[in-house]
């Protein structure tokens, strides 16, 4: 599918859409908890029905499904099939593979498209100290698994992606892993196992964090727990930091459904807004941004890698050269995102340099001039971020931008050209 996106002026109110980061891991919770859960808000992402498909094959059942709500009913893990795939989700293959060892049955786990390049050796050198056996592609998918695991004392390396750390802590804490401890070292995206503990908490499950250093467990008392549980998924702070960024280079809208103490990681776009001086208005329950001459800002989105699209956005429309600093979080998304991001946005007119860990951004503003941006055709590289940057990039271009791939924002905002199109931009999308 290809999208062509206008160049226009942006004008009013929208709804974020759901957050996938709390939706996978509220149905990871929902699988893990002995009861019935309540999912309010819950995601229609890709990767959000990859996790709904996954939590049912591992023994789940759905009782009630509709936009507002989502009603699983479970006993914890029980597989009703040996066959298990998380589509092109990052988070799901590092979240369910530990989760899926608890069961005994030998499991084979794969996944599609950009997923099968994403090294899992991760799992090869760990989970055999939890007494899983597993087989692996050379540390790539598929791979098989057959537990059931058994929490232990480990140290894991936290520096590639804390989306392992998720999935160990989810199946510790099912597993009641008591007196045992996960040491950790240079975690990475501290953000997101805030948010992976929080879920935990609501679910019933405390976990000791030792100021991020090592995790702790002690069994938790059953008789105390909920069998009912209801969790509302929070507004996505990952997509709206499109949005947000769409305001602050051309126009003035505001995005409701946000926790403004939400402990998502890409809520960080806030302080990046207001570095680089975009009219900013911080509400509870809301996020109003508008337009203003945009100056150049330096940001560290080590622990928010997600941000480097958004941000390169609102970077190529400010005064001077941004700096970013995080670029070893890249390589292994669903595309090489700095050079990616390097590629497509050259073909805009917009310079990006890579020097080690940092990202380099020339700004096309001079005082309170900007010049337009390419009207060019790009490739999304199958990445939905990429996809959604360009999108963003195109409201200041001269003339039309046509986007390849474009259907890749189907992974975690299947409404994100709707979005655009309510807020005033000509959107047109062609198979």
């Amino acid at each position: 599918m290809i999208a062509i996106v206008h160049p226009t002026k942006i004008e009013g109110i929208i709804l974020a859409n759901a957050s996938k980061s709390c939706m996978q891991r509220a149905c990871a919770a929902a699988l893990l908890h002995h009861g019935t859960t309540h999912i309010v808000n819950p995601g229609n992402s890709f990767d959000d029905l990859a996790a709904i498909e996954m939590i049912q094959k591992l023994g789940a059942n759905i009782i009630n499904h509709s936009e507002e709500s989502l009603t699983i009913q479970s006993t914890g893990v029980a597989p009703i099939s040996q066959q298990l795939n998380c589509g092109e989700s990052g988070l799901g293959i590092r979240m369910f593979t530990p989760i899926a060892a608890l069961s005994k049955s030998s499991l084979t786990i794969n996944g599609s498209g950009s997923l099968l390049k994403r090294p899992m050796h991760f799992f090869d050198e760990v989970l055999p100290q939890l007494k899983v056996h597993i087989s692996s592609a050379e540390g790539f998918l598929p791979i098989t698994i057959q537990g059931p695991l058994t929490p232990t004392n480990i140290t894991i390396d936290g520096s590639l992606s804390s989306q392992f750390l998720t999935g160990l802590l989810m199946a510790f804490g099912a597993a009641e892993a008591d007196g045992v401890t996960i040491t950790v070292n240079d975690l990475k995206s501290r953000p997101y196992i805030d948010l992976t503990l929080q879920v935990m908490e609501a679910f019933g499950t405390t976990i000791q964090n030792n100021n991020y250093e090592s995790f702790s467990f002690v069994k938790t008392n059953q008789k105390g727990k909920k069998t009912n549980i209801q969790y509302q998924v929070e507004g996505d702070w990952s997509g709206a930091a499109f949005l947000l960024v769409a305001g602050a280079v051309a126009g003035n809208i505001t995005v409701k459904g946000l926790n403004v103490f939400s402990t998502q990681a890409d809520k960080a776009i806030l302080q990046a807004l207001s570095d680089a001086g975009a009219g900013l208005s911080v509400q509870e329950h809301q996020i109003e941004v508008r337009s203003l001459p945009l100056k150049a800002f330096h940001f560290d989105a080590t622990d928010c890698p997600d941000l480097f699209p958004p941000l390169v956005a609102l970077a190529a429309f400010c005064d001077g050269t941004t700096v970013i600093e995080g670029v070893h979080r890249l390589a292994h998304k669903e595309s090489n995102r700095g050079i990616t991001l390097q590629e497509e946005f050259a073909k805009l007119g917009v310079e990006i340099k890579l020097q080690d860990n940092l990202m380099l951004v020339v700004g096309l503003r001079n005082g309170l001039q900007v010049a337009p941006i390419n009207s060019a055709k790009v490739s999304s590289h199958h990445d939905h971020r990429i996809a959604m940057a360009t999108a963003i990039a195109a409201l200041n271009a001269g003339a039309p931008v046509t986007i390849q791939d474009a259907e890749a924002i189907n992974k975690s905002y299947p409404a994100f050209y709707s979005h655009l199109q309510q807020l005033g931009v000509g959107v047109i999308t062609e198979i």
